[in-house]
């Protein structure tokens, strides 16, 4: 097992990609720390974990606040004594053009996409300081990288991701730390299915005009990312810091 004996924390995992990863985790070996604002999503993934036969614990914890932040590293520390892999999936979504973004819309989605994962990084740094190693894999987006009609204020928070990344795996190379980041491409998680919901498109109709310039023509699934995400947290990539993965189809490939 790629993970045995290490410790996780995911943030955003109560649903969807988040779910997904601390699902393959445990099942790779790792003791996982799902963390989510939504704690009913949250244990039901330690449910699942459980059934399985692996082990989680949950934590309700909202990443733009650094206490929460905090919390998280702290109750991981106690309950197994050591953090080795955080991943930072939880995110807010806003869209729209510049003119239409209000003062709201720009302190949530950079609260949550920018400032969530520095409080995480923060906050698990002591740890993985004392272990010598450790691995912190960003989720970014396809929207990192490329310009999308009226969808200004989630790229911006997405491209900042990157060089975050960029940053943080040069300032945390000497202490053995790796950062990484995996870039999805459009996915059929529960947040797809909220924007379809709030457009009044069908699945079909959103496959169609999401797809278009998808080299496979298809959504991703949530376990075909979280396969992306544990190759770079697993000592599969131990030379791999400071870059991005797209798992896309060949979405950006054009």
């Amino acid at each position: 097992m790629r993970l045995a004996d290490k410790v996780a924390i995911i943030t955003g995992s109560g649903s969807g990609i988040g779910r997904a990863t601390a699902e393959l985790f445990a099942e790779e070996g790792a003791k996982v720390v799902v963390a989510d604002i939504n704690l009913e999503g949250a244990n039901q993934t330690v449910q699942s974990i459980r059934t399985a036969g692996g082990e989680a614990i949950s934590v309700e914890a909202d990443v733009s606040k650094e206490g929460d932040s905090c919390n998280v590293a702290d109750l991981t520390c106690s309950e197994y004594g050591k953090i080795d892999i955080l991943v930072n999936n939880a995110a807010a979504f806003v869209f729209g053009r510049v003119e239409d973004a209000t003062s709201e819309d720009w302190d949530r989605i950079l609260s949550v996409n920018v400032k969530g994962p520095a409080f995480c990084v923060k906050a698990v740094i002591p740890a993985m300081k004392q272990e010598g190693s450790g691995a912190i894999v960003n989720i970014g987006s396809i929207s990192s990288i490329i310009a999308q009609p009226d969808y200004v204020p989630y790229n911006t928070s997405k491209s900042a991701v990157l060089n975050f990344t960029r940053c943080l795996a040069m300032d945390l190379a000497p202490l053995n730390i790796r950062v990484n980041t995996v870039c999805p491409g459009v996915t059929h998680t529960p947040a797809l299915e909220k924007f379809m919901e709030e457009e009044g498109m069908t699945l079909e109709e959103v496959s169609s005009r999401l797809n278009q310039p998808c080299l496979l023509k298809r959504l991703g699934k949530p376990r075909e990312i979280a396969h992306g995400i544990l190759f770079l947290a697993s000592d599969d990539a131990s030379f791999v810091t400071g870059t991005s993965l797209l798992v896309d189809g060949g979405y950006t490939a054009q």
